[in-house]
């Protein structure tokens, strides 16, 4: 108060208001060694210089107070320095591992929250346990009740956890640290990839119920698919390399997105026209096996799947509903079919 003043008295002179503040002349507050000869009265009535009485330091002091749920608290902000060589995930681990338990042996009372983008990280994650595994189902109801089948869209989905290898690939490539734009391309992509897949194995059950065996029919469908598979694929990708080869500043928020992407259906268009057929194959296989242990018959690769399975429901159902068109139980249809047979027969002679 003595060097900055402390307000003595107010008063009211006219329309103004007049503050009178009392503080040290220039010459005594002019410099912070002036405080040492600050005298301050004692109990006893006594004026001591402050130094005689009080040490004191020049620190920085707290230009404001933040408080979380009621308890004090310290906000320490940084951004990384090169994003391309240093990641954040290390960074994270290195003050959670070797500097907070330092910090806390010496203040048991600290509790640390970790907040920004790790938090959004760490929220997105947890979402994905649900999240992730909701979108899967859906895809795998979803191709199930279109091709009436539940384990084509199995062997489809196995191609999942492959394409997201390429994933890691793009991001290694571009010098781009996983992070949370990351792993909502990877869902985008996991709907994505699906499609061409869906191609393939549309034109394979195609392929059965016009008679081909499985080996043709599965040859046939990756062979007729191959350039709206491929030509698909290339200009996904097409349409987001701009994005990714944009050296911007406000495109790296996308960068990796566009990585997850483009990098997972590269990769994706290959599992689907190599590894999907060999998936299909060790399915029909397992299939074939698996009715044989069941019934103890041998059949063939053709007639396990349900492609055909459908097309002998369907031919089994036209029969039965011509018999139930042309056959009657009390015979009269017969009997009138049997009248117009004699009466053909009979016609000839009368012509005669």
């Amino acid at each position: 108060a003595g060097c900055f003043g402390a307000q003595a008295q107010r008063f009211q002179r006219g329309q103004d208001e007049i503050r009178v503040w009392v503080r040290y002349d220039r010459e005594n507050r002019s410099s912070i060694t002036d405080l040492d000869e600050m005298r301050i009265v004692t109990p006893s009535g006594n004026r001591v210089p402050l130094k005689e009485i009080a040490t004191y330091e020049i620190a920085r002091g707290d230009v404001a107070i933040n408080r979380l749920d009621g308890r004090r608290e310290i906000q320490v902000t940084a951004d990384l320095k090169d994003e391309k060589t240093t990641s954040g995930t290390d960074v994270m681990l290195e003050i959670q591992n070797d500097i907070m338990p330092e910090i806390q042996s010496k203040y048991p009372t600290v509790t640390p929250s970790y907040e920004g983008q790790n938090r959004e990280a760490g929220k997105l994650l947890r979402s994905l346990k649900f999240v992730g595994l909701s979108v899967l189902l859906l895809i795998y109801i979803t191709i199930a009740f279109t091709f009436r089948s539940f384990s084509q869209p199995l062997m489809l989905l196995l191609l999942v956890p492959f394409s997201i290898t390429a994933v890691a690939w793009g991001h290694w490539l571009h010098d781009f640290p996983i992070n949370i734009l990351s792993m909502l391309g990877v869902i985008a992509l996991i709907g994505i990839m699906v499609n061409d897949g869906l191609v393939l194995i549309g034109k394979f059950n195609n392929n059965l119920r016009e008679g081909m065996s499985f080996d043709d029919a599965l040859i046939d469908a990756g062979r007729s698919r191959f350039r709206a598979i491929f030509l698909t694929s290339v200009t996904t990708i097409a349409g987001l390399a701009p994005l990714m080869l944009e050296t911007s500043r406000q495109a790296q928020f996308l960068i990796p997105m566009a990585i997850s992407i483009a990098y997972g259906i590269g990769f994706a268009t290959i599992l689907t026209l190599i590894m999907l057929p060999i998936f299909l194959s060790f399915g029909n296989k397992f299939k074939v096996g698996t009715k044989w242990l069941r019934t103890g018959n041998v059949v063939t690769k053709e007639e396990v799947e349900r492609a055909i399975i459908e097309q002998k429901e369907e031919l089994h159902l036209s029969v039965g509903l011509n018999h139930q068109i042309n056959g009657s139980p009390n015979g009269h249809i017969d009997h009138e079919v049997s009248a117009k047979d004699e009466t053909t027969k009979k016609m000839p002679q009368e012509t005669e």
